[in-house]
């Protein structure tokens, strides 16, 4: 019984997080269309800076994480490759105790 009253909740949350991002701020971001397009070797980049860039995106508005300007998927999958090496590094370590 108490599964189907979690499953409601959970329903209406979800509901309310749908209807509520549509009066969310739309970011422009046509200025940052223009110049250099990152490919697969600027999201590989981007991936292993990430944790440092995160912290400067707190501290500083003109930071972020991932590039608006990037050519799609080979982006995607270097920023995938460079984030995932952060996890990768410390499993290495710990598998061998």
């Amino acid at each position: 019984m108490k599964t189907k009253y979690f499953f409601g909740f959970l329903g209406l949350a979800v509901l309310a997080v749908v209807l509520l991002s549509g009066c969310a701020h739309r970011e422009i971001v046509t200025h940052c269309l223009q110049g250099h397009t990152y490919g697969f070797w600027g999201g590989l980049w981007h991936g292993f800076i990430s944790p440092f860039d995160l912290v400067g995106m707190l501290i500083y508005d003109d930071v972020t994480v991932f590039a608006q300007n990037n050519n799609g998927a080979w982006y995607a999958f270097g920023f995938l490759l460079g984030g995932g090496g952060w996890g990768l590094l410390g499993g290495n370590r710990l598998g061998r105790r």
